[in-house]
């Protein structure tokens, strides 16, 4: 897990973010570092976003704000295309959503009140965990 700054957006931690990723594989192999598609909203509609993610060959599933569709028409002709994205794989990602806010309840996380980044990731770890434990209790 990544720790950016506190109060910045998280836009720009997303090449870190996409360089971290390593998904092993189930038999012989080295892990995955590209994932099939990014799932994210409106505020991710960013066209540095959208370069980094086709240059990697990543499915975009991020839909367009209202004001730059609106900019966009506003162009004409050289507004360019209309952005195309998965409509139901966008409605799949209620899921992460419902998970940040798991580790939210978590005062300590919502606030950041911890100084060193490193010991932030263990708590947003330990949080992880946990949530997952129950999770699984549940289940059986």
């Amino acid at each position: 897990m990544l720790v950016g700054p506190g109060q910045a957006h998280d836009g720009p931690m997303l090449p870190h973010v996409l360089g971290a990723i390593a998904v092993p594989r189930l038999g012989v192999g080295r892990a995955r570092s590209r994932p099939d598609a990014v799932l994210a909203d409106k505020a991710y509609s960013s066209r540095a976003i959208r370069r980094l993610l086709r240059s990697r060959r990543i499915v975009t599933v991020i839909p367009e704000p209202r004001d730059q569709q609106a900019h966009r028409k506003r162009r004409g002709q050289r507004g360019g295309r209309p952005v195309s994205y998965d409509a139901e794989a966008y409605k799949r990602r209620n899921v992460v959503e419902r998970s940040f806010n798991a580790l939210k309840q978590w005062r300590g996380l919502a606030t950041r009140y911890d100084k060193l980044a490193v010991i932030y990731r263990g708590g947003a770890v330990l949080a992880a965990i946990l949530t997952w434990l129950r999770g699984k209790g549940d289940a059986s």
